[in-house]
């Protein structure tokens, strides 16, 4: 009797770390059957960067490099954050490994009016604030100031966050995209979401209510029920 093989999701972090996607991860390979994979982005949660990897689509050339080297194929693509981001990036490799890719809350366009909120010299607990839709729910947080993931993550994407070409270049996005958005969020609102999806040729919109910045912290169940339909 034949079986199908499960399928699999590439799991890509914001600046938050690996372990904002840990949880997550689990629910879906339990819920789902999935095969998840969900690494630590180079330079991130102490982890060496090379040299040559500085910007964002070098980071996912190096995620379509690792996908053709361990032969998967089939594979869905989902990023929050700065990990939407790269899930973009990734979909405009147009790689036949990437069959759909999935942005929760991701940064990287720039949208007149709808800035990207500056963390700059924030402590983690203006980050959370920011991040939640009930900050009350947020982990306690440790430390006053920046944490070393999110100075990993302004080496990626330059002190703007954004990347003033991405908005237009999501036109030649040619696989199915599903762009999910907290709508609580404050580090990039619902309208900024949904310029987003626009911009994406036959993308769906799914908005989640009582969210913030990370669905995959504060709601997972909802956000799983949205993915998988």
């Amino acid at each position: 009797m034949d079986t199908m093989e499960p399928r699999t999701y590439l799991l890509l972090h914001g600046g938050g770390g690996v372990h904002t996607m840990t949880a997550f991860g689990n629910l879906l390979a339990e819920r789902a059957g999935a095969r998840v994979l969900a690494p630590t982005h180079p330079g991130f949660g102490g982890t060496p960067q090379p040299a040559e990897l500085t910007g964002v689509t070098g980071l996912a050339r190096h995620y379509v490099t690792m996908l053709d080297e361990l032969g998967l194929t089939g594979v869905t693509v989902l990023g929050n954050s700065f990990g939407g981001w790269l899930a973009a990036e990734i979909a405009l490799c147009a790689s036949a490994r990437v069959s759909a890719a999935v942005i929760v809350n991701g940064i990287g366009v720039e949208v007149d009016g709808h800035p990207v909120t500056d963390i700059r010299g924030f402590t983690l607990a203006e980050i959370q604030a920011h991040s939640w839709h009930d900050p009350a729910k947020a982990p306690t947080p440790s430390g006053t100031g920046p944490s070393p993931d999110v100075r990993a993550l302004i080496g990626y994407t330059g002190p703007s966050m954004s990347d003033p070409t991405l908005l237009d270049r999501l036109g030649d996005v040619r696989i199915p995209v599903h762009v999910l958005w907290g709508e609580s969020d404050r580090i990039v609102d619902a309208a900024y979401g949904k310029a987003y999806a626009a911009a994406i040729p036959g993308s769906t919109f799914t908005p989640l209510p009582r969210t913030g910045h990370l669905p995959q912290l504060e709601t997972p169940e909802e956000l799983l029920e949205a993915l998988l339909g």
